[in-house]
């Protein structure tokens, strides 16, 4: 038989083979066509949704009730990252990981923001979360009684969290807890006690501004703890110093605080 073949004209063997490739193409096309026909059948709908963890701001029944008209497709068709995306669009949730549960399920682990401070303005309903990233919550979810308040361009707002948590703890000392910390345009840092004393920390890095913090509070050291809460206004961008501004009573103590500092 094979010698058969061998022996026919170059043409006809040419088209033998072009008909066996047609053959073959035309039945991965059917078999293609049978599989997205097959793979669009209801048998494959999605059934459920798992969360492997437990939340503290969300539960399972309001994620599958925010989720669920958002997802497009079946089991097999359903697009993970726009699933990933649906679920991290519902408030509180900081990110998601999307897997499939054969047959039917979906299965998602969920990342809630932790918020540490409030953000921006005294209206604003916007938060901080433990990585420094800013978020967007319901004005009623907000329990803000508690939360110190940050303002600064939103980009810089890990470099804001940072600065806070290194200057929080100095200003314990002065019997009233740094409430809002601002860095503005120009890079200057701007605090606001509990008591409502403003202080002008001025610009520079972490290291820089702790140092001038610490040299200010370092001079209430031996001073009655009353008079912490009764600063209105302290300015530390002198070199040696700080100006004060006692309540009902205006000082300068540029120079002896120097003199005390050193």
């Amino acid at each position: 038989m094979s010698d058969e073949l061998l022996t026919l004209p170059p043409d006809v063997r040419l088209m033998n083979a072009l008909s066996l490739l047609l053959v073959g193409v035309f039945a991965l096309l059917v078999l293609s066509l049978a599989a997205q026909w097959l793979l669009h059948r209801p048998l494959f709908g999605l059934r459920g949704i798992q969360v492997d963890n437990e939340l503290g701001r969300n539960n399972a029944v309001t994620l599958r009730a925010n989720v669920a008209p958002k997802l497009a497709g079946n089991f097999f068709t359903l697009d993970l990252a726009q699933s990933k995306a649906a679920f991290e669009a519902v408030p509180w949730v900081r990110t998601a990981v999307v897997r499939r549960d054969f047959p039917d399920r979906l299965r998602v682990r969920i990342e809630e923001h932790e918020p540490v401070a409030l953000w921006g303005a005294d209206d604003d309903v916007r938060l901080v979360n433990t990585y420094g990233e800013v978020f967007e919550v319901n004005q009623g979810d907000v329990e803000a009684e508690s939360l110190p308040r940050l303002i600064g361009p939103r980009a810089q707002s890990p470099l804001v969290l940072q600065a806070f948590q290194r200057l929080a703890p100095k200003f314990e000392a002065m019997d009233s807890p740094l409430a809002q910390l601002e860095l503005t345009g120009r890079g200057n840092w701007r605090a606001r006690l509990e008591s409502g004393a403003m202080i002008d920390i001025g610009p520079g890095s972490l290291d820089e501004i702790g140092l001038r913090v610490q040299r200010f509070i370092a001079t209430f050291a031996q001073t009655p703890s009353r008079l912490g809460r009764n600063i209105e206004s302290a300015d530390l961008r002198y070199p040696n110093g700080y100006a004060l501004r006692l309540r009902g009573v205006t000082t300068s103590g540029a120079d002896r605080a120097a003199q005390k500092t050193r």
